[in-house]
């Protein structure tokens, strides 16, 4: 018999309430599961109880529906919605007579049987006795995983990350989507990116609904635009053209589309009208971020008579006039009413804003208040730092995530939605982001009782179910490789930019020798253990793999940057060594995306990695 009290096993989330007690509850070979309340919505997490508990030698339990009230089972699941606790909490009490899970709602009693599961993957054979009491600080807790930049994933893949976030209780889904939709009157938008079809949505929807997901459909509809307006069918709805200003410098080609062309609303009419029937939600994000070229282009005179922010308020309004006759609830980012506070209080009562935001010091606290006074429901929405990164930001990562629930939950967001970007080329592999999915889940769910929650442990039990514990502290630490080099910078690591950027490009003085020097061992040093792992996943050994290029890149990021900058050896067998080492990484790079992902945005994704071989062939 194998035993733990209930205090000291590692759950995800850890629970609100917990009390453990003296003696266990041993698993005997015969048993019944019985749902009183809801059968047919709490069957399929029962179901996957049941499929757990037979693992163990001779334990197999049939399960049954019965009458509130009745005793006799050795589980009971009871879904009353007549009891006092709260929407998605739930009473899981363990007792020498047996288990006992009490819930207002099915998605209560999915998310106890949830953490049942965690504790029998730690117990097995036997349960230690005592009560948990649980329910979610947000109501909503979403992942939103960008599918645009440019890894359109398999169904299998997004399945997957269905099941392993709802096991940690969240509940919404989002695939940022620009131009990765098959959209049947625009296919030359997409014809080379692998979209999602209709049919994946349906599919993907109902898997979700099974989980307690709530799949909510994304298109960005303002900026962010670009794929559609570089073609020659969508230019005359573009803002600008010709390329734009931004406070950072120029950017080339159309960005946004332009609220002074009619076309640009009867454009996303007919978008909306295609992909919304496709989601059972009654939520829609619609972006609208990031503006940046808005009054430079084809609205300016529109901008200079009214105001930029007048503008971009109006054409959001039409926006919100379509989303409501498809009788949705309209999400946008907030970042750009937030540039003109004075119209927060003229949105329309019946949005959401998204109150984004990816540093530690981002300022929650202060964009929290001011949604709050207005009184327009709000979400907060971090994120897992792994993009323009390779292998994470972890120390970034917590503290982004920890500020946006604590501030979050301070001024009353409603929601707490996880971001999972893609930019350059999205080049982290997916298991790099399991470290920021799983601290936004705790941290949002109850975060109180997480904040000193050991993260290398539960990814080690939850995440990549590896019994020699070496996963979770290698994804933890090959995350804080960014802090080596010495140069820290906005929403990124200047590891990646070593690799981005051609031999013209200036690498930050901070960035000596001896740091890179030092980065490249500390890469090596972390992933020296990764051959022991023992992860009990069916794709362990791509795991395995996806993590060793990840450190390959880090490490070729140090030669590069030593042997163009810092004055090591820069002849031909040096860059013979350069090269090298990139055909291998590119190598993996085409076979590890192909394993998750669809073959649309691989160019893409390579692109800049091809550059360097070729400069380094040159």
């Amino acid at each position: 018999m194998n035993t733990c009290p209930l205090d000291r096993l590692l759950l995800l989330p850890r629970p609100r309430r917990l009390r453990g007690q003296a003696g266990c509850y041993r698993l005997g070979s015969t048993g019944v599961i019985e749902i009183q309340g809801a059968p047919p919505d709490v069957w399929p997490a029962a179901r996957a109880l049941q499929a757990d508990l037979s693992v163990l030698p001779g334990v197999a339990w049939p399960m049954r529906a019965g009458a509130p009230g009745r005793r006799g089972a050795d589980v009971v699941i009871v879904v009353d919605r007549q009891c006092r606790l709260p929407s998605q909490g739930y009473q899981l009490e363990i007792s020498a007579r047996g288990i006992r899970l009490e819930a207002r709602d099915p998605a209560g009693a999915f998310y106890g049987v949830m953490t049942l599961r965690q504790m029998l993957r730690q117990v097995r054979d036997a349960l230690p006795l005592g009560r948990i009491v649980d329910a979610p600080d947000f109501p909503a807790r979403g992942v939103m995983l960008d599918i645009s930049r440019d890894k359109v994933p398999t169904l299998e893949t997004l399945y997957a990350l269905v099941d392993l976030l709802s096991e940690w209780k969240i509940n919404r889904l989002e695939l940022y989507t620009e131009h990765t939709f098959a959209y049947q009157r625009h296919r030359e938008v997409w014809a080379q990116a692998s979209p999602m079809t209709g049919e994946d949505i349906l599919r993907l929807d109902a898997y979700c609904r099974s989980r307690f997901v709530e799949l909510v459909p994304n298109q960005n509809s303002f900026g962010h635009m670009n794929r559609w307006l570089a073609l020659p069918r969508y230019r005359h709805l573009a803002e600008c053209p010709q390329g734009f200003r931004t406070p950072w410098g120029s950017m080339a080609g159309p960005f946004s589309l332009s609220p002074a062309v009619p076309g640009s609303l009867k454009l996303l009419a007919e978008l909306y009208a295609e992909l919304l029937p496709h989601f059972t939600s009654r939520n829609f994000n619609v972006g609208c971020d990031e503006t940046w070229d808005l009054g430079q282009g084809r609205s300016r005179a529109l901008c200079e008579r009214k105001g930029k922010g007048r503008v971009y308020l109006e054409f959001l309004r039409g926006i919100h006039r379509l989303v409501r006759q498809h009788g949705r609830v309209m999400h946008f980012w907030g970042d750009i009413i937030l540039q003109h506070p004075e119209l927060v209080k003229e949105l329309p009562r019946d949005v959401v804003v998204l109150e984004w935001g990816y540093e530690a010091d981002h300022p929650f606290a202060e964009h929290g208040a001011r949604f709050a006074a207005s009184g327009i429901p709000f979400f907060v929405c971090p994120g897992t730092s792994s993009w323009c990164t390779i292998a994470g930001r972890t120390r970034n990562c917590l503290a982004n995530l920890w500020a946006a629930a604590v501030h979050g939950l301070r001024h009353g967001a409603v929601g707490f939605l996880n971001t999972d970007w893609g930019d350059g080329g999205h080049w982290q592999y997916l298991p790099v982001s399991y470290l920021g999915f799983a601290a936004g889940a705790a941290y949002s769910w109850a975060g109180r009782a997480n904040a000193d929650l050991d993260l290398p442990a539960v990814l080690d039990l939850h995440a990549f179910h590896d019994a020699a514990g070496v996963m979770g502290r290698l994804a933890y630490d090959l995350g804080n490789a960014y802090l080596r080099p010495g140069v820290l910078r906005h929403n990124g690591s200047i590891l990646f930019d070593i690799l981005q950027n051609g031999p013209d490009w200036k690498l930050p003085p901070r960035a000596t020798a001896a740091r890179l020097q030092t980065t490249r061992e500390y890469v090596a040093a972390v992933l020296a253990p990764l051959s022991h792992a023992r992860m009990a996943r069916p794709d362990a050994a791509l795991i395995q793999d996806e993590f060793r290029n990840a450190g390959r890149m880090l490490a070729h990021a140090c030669n590069r940057a030593l042997m163009l900058w810092r004055g090591g050896p820069a002849g031909r067998s040096a860059r013979l060594a350069l090269a090298e080492e990139m055909r291998i990484v590119l190598g993996e790079h085409r076979r590890l995306w192909m394993a998750r992902n669809r073959v649309g945005g691989l160019q893409d994704s390579v692109r800049n990695l091809e550059l360097r071989l070729q400069e380094y062939s040159g």
